[in-house]
Order: structure tokens, then C-alpha cells, then sequence
């Protein structure tokens, strides 16, 4: 007699999946006595048939957590790290392909990014963690198609001018005066959908590819003379749609970092657009997706799940 695991009442499960999370490895290339590193912080998720482990505890379909993470220190030796969106490709295969229960594989990837301090020596093998930003990536693979989904976080930016902010909407609880000559400063969170999603497609240079986009980006936040964050932002997102050919959509969330005017007449002064305070909250939040014509919408609205 076959005893059905499944529960007799009317609950069923939902989505589910499971992983490894925050798997940081280093990866050093030595090249003589130049040396080059990449810094990562790796996490796996996997789906598929996975019912009866919930139902009924079996963990014969079940590939552990454990292995999941030596998986990721093994690749790093045996495929290197090129890049952290070709890392996450070859994850995402090995564990969809070599697994039958396993249907899809999501890997996340953060990297931090590391500068050469020049020495007096011939030795090239120190370096200074670089803070300007953590870049991103997300590859998603179904055993046939990919989706890869790369940005980054953190990224501080400031023009102070060529802003401005007028002509809004004012009522009773209205108190901001209008500025024709404002800071406009943000700290930009951004992905961009690559519309490579078949093996056989010729894959992009992801190393090129994220160098150009941040360098789109970072010319239209300069070149734009802006009269509202909104602005600015399509600003950003098209100019890198209409720059590279292998991206699709971008969405960006950009809190607006306020800094207001100090009042200084009380001291006898006068503040000609030198002296600001600099709030941290309450802050604006703009946030948008920009889309090559055609395309449908893909990436979360909610970034925060990305």
C-alpha cells in the first residue's frame, strides 16, 4: 500500500526554493609578480522538485546547502572568475544540468572591487578596497533560456547646479520655496536586463559592458541641466539604451539627498549658495524602469527583491 505524503486538508504549497546565502570568495590571479584579484559575495538559490521534502521531510531530491558553497569555492579554481556575470553563468548550468530535480538556478553575485596602489617596487600586489559603489548581478537559468540581470548600489553622485525645482503643485501644507539654483544630489541603485538569453546568442563582454554603462550614466547625470530628479533620471536610462545595443530595460531608485540652504542673516551673513545642511531623511524617492521601445517590463519594481 502507497502512503501519499501529500496533506489530506485543502493546502497546497507555493513557490519555494532553497540555497546558500553570502558566499564570499576571493579570487587571486597570479600573473608573475602581478597579481589581480576578484571579491565576491556569491548566493544560490535552487527550485524545482522539491514538494515531497516539504510534505513529507525527504531530502532525496535534495542537493545541500553545503555543497552549494564548496561548489562555489571549487569554480572559482577550476573556471576562474572573468567576470561575476560569467561566474554565475557556470553555476547556474552546473547545478540545473548535473541535478534532474533542481529546474532552475538563481545566482546572485555583489562585487567589490579593489585598486593597485603603485608602489616604488616592481611588486604589484597591493591594493586599496574602492567604496564608490557594490556592483551587481543576478543570472537566472531554466535548463533553456537565461536572464541576466546586472547593476549596482551605492553609487554617490552630486551636481551642485544647473538644477533647479519650481512650478509644482502647492497647497496648504505646501512650504517649500521654489529653486532655480539647487544641489542636486542622489545615491543611485540601478539594474539593467541584458536581452541575451540563449546560448545560442553571442554573449556580451560583461567586463566592457558594465564599464560603458556606468560611463552613460555618469555623462547624462553631468550633462543634464535638470529641472526635476525624474528628469534626470530618463536622462540616465536612455542614454544607456541608446548606447548599448545588448540591454533592454533599467530601472533605477534614487533617493533624493537633500541639502537645504542654511539661513545665516541671524549672524549677519550672507549665504550666496555656499553653506547647506546636508539631510539624511525624510528623503525624496524617485523611482522609474526605462525601456527600449517594444520591450516588455521585467525587472522588479520592488528592488529590494532583486
Amino acid at each position: 500500500m502507497t502512503v501519499n505524503s501529500r496533506p489530506a486538508h485543502p493546502v497546497i504549497l507555493g513557490q519555494n526554493q532553497y540555497g546558500k546565502a553570502e558566499n564570499r570568495v576571493v579570487r587571486i590571479t597570479r600573473d608573475g609578480a602581478t597579481h589581480h584579484i576578484k571579491d565576491l559575495n556569491v548566493s544560490v538559490s535552487l527550485s524545482g522538485d522539491m514538494d515531497e521534502v516539504h510534505y513529507s521531510g525527504s531530502n532525496a531530491n535534495v542537493l545541500p546547502t553545503d555543497t552549494t558553497k564548496h561548489t562555489v569555492f571549487a569554480f572559482a579554481k577550476e573556471h576562474g572568475i572573468e567576470s561575476a556575470e560569467q561566474f554565475g553563468i557556470h553555476l547556474a548550468r552546473h547545478f540545473v544540468t548535473s541535478q534532474e530535480p533542481i529546474r532552475t538556478a538563481r545566482i546572485r553575485i555583489e562585487e567589490y572591487a579593489w585598486e593597485r596602489i603603485e608602489a616604488a617596487g616592481e611588486e604589484e600586489h597591493s591594493f586599496v578596497r574602492q567604496g564608490q559603489e557594490t556592483r551587481l548581478t543576478q543570472v537566472t537559468y531554466d535548463g533553456s533560456s537565461w536572464e541576466v540581470v546586472s547593476g549596482l548600489k551605492d553609487l554617490t553622485v552630486m551636481n551642485s547646479t544647473n538644477s533647479e525645482f519650481w512650478g509644482y503643485v502647492k497647497d496648504k501644507y505646501t512650504t517649500l520655496p521654489e529653486a532655480y539654483d539647487r544641489i542636486l544630489a542622489t545615491e543611485v541603485s540601478a539594474r539593467w536586463r541584458f536581452n541575451w538569453s540563449d546560448d545560442q546568442q553571442q554573449a556580451p563582454d560583461w567586463e566592457t559592458s558594465y564599464e560603458q554603462v556606468k560611463k552613460h550614466m555618469l555623462q547624462a547625470f553631468a550633462e543634464t541641466y535638470s529641472l526635476s530628479l525624474q528628469q534626470t533620471l530618463y536622462q540616465m536610462g536612455s542614454r544607456i539604451i541608446e548606447n548599448r545595443d545588448e540591454i533592454d530595460e533599467v530601472r533605477f531608485s534614487l533617493p533624493n539627498k537633500h541639502h537645504f540652504l542654511v539661513d545665516l542673516e541671524p549672524f549677519g551673513l550672507k549665504n550666496d549658495n555656499e553653506v547647506y545642511l546636508a539631510a539624511d531623511r525624510p528623503y525624496g524617492l524617485i523611482e522609474a524602469t526605462v525601456l527600449r521601445d517594444g520591450v516588455e517590463p521585467r525587472i522588479p519594481v520592488d528592488l529590494t527583491n532583486l
